[in-house]
């Protein structure tokens, strides 16, 4: 994932370069919007960071090679856990799962394993742990495997110190259960169309 600054002042059309949205989430406390989009022709993924008070601000993009699947922002430190991936079209579940500073913009890519996974959803459970919802690695001879997940809970006593290619499958390894494949995009669209709009007052992120 390459990461780039962007003037925060540049707000005239603020998720213009996100294309169309796919999912987006907030962290309340700090008026911050995490908005993941695509383009139609474009083979990169974006990822938006968006400071809201009375009118959306971008602090920064980045670009991912798998579309974004699930985002997460830490419920106390400045991080915001991004999952991405896709089905490869005839065997492996392929993708990344990315710890972006939010002061920086700079992200990194956790799984060891050069194919990646996956991943399908993220929750934080703690300040120490965080759900992975993935697929299986490939679908041979699996019919289930476009319709099941695995569910690791990764555990980290400070996340800010987690280095790139630390997951191993060890870390990832857990139960398997049934794992829809959301579509978010409808629900993004409506968060994105709100927050373009300026407003005079705005207490906090509907």
């Amino acid at each position: 994932m390459t990461s780039f600054s962007a003037d925060p002042d540049d707000s005239d059309a603020p998720f213009r370069e996100i294309g169309d949205p796919v999912l987006a989430v907030t962290d309340k406390r700090r008026s911050l919007v995490a908005v993941a989009g695509e383009r139609e022709y474009d083979e990169a993924e974006t990822v938006g960071l968006f400071h809201v008070t009375d009118r959306a601000r971008r602090r920064w993009l980045l670009l991912s090679r798998y579309p974004v699947t699930s985002m997460a922002f830490h419920p106390t430190l400045p991080l915001l856990a991004v999952g991405s991936g896709e089905y490869d079209g005839g065997y492996f579940f392929e993708g990344e799962l990315l710890l972006v500073h939010l002061e920086t913009g700079t992200a990194l890519s956790l799984i060891e394993h050069h194919l990646g996974r996956q991943v399908l959803g993220l929750e934080w459970l703690s300040h120490q742990e965080l759900r992975v919802l993935m697929a299986p690695p490939d679908d041979w001879k699996d019919r289930k495997a476009h319709m099941e997940g695995h569910i690791a809970v990764v555990h980290r006593p400070d996340w800010t110190t987690v280095e790139a290619k630390s997951l191993t499958g060890r870390d990832l390894a857990g139960p398997r259960g049934l794992a829809p494949r959301l579509d978010h995009s409808e629900a993004a669209k409506r968060a994105v169309a709100r927050l373009a709009v300026p407003q005079t007052r705005r207490h906090g992120i509907s």
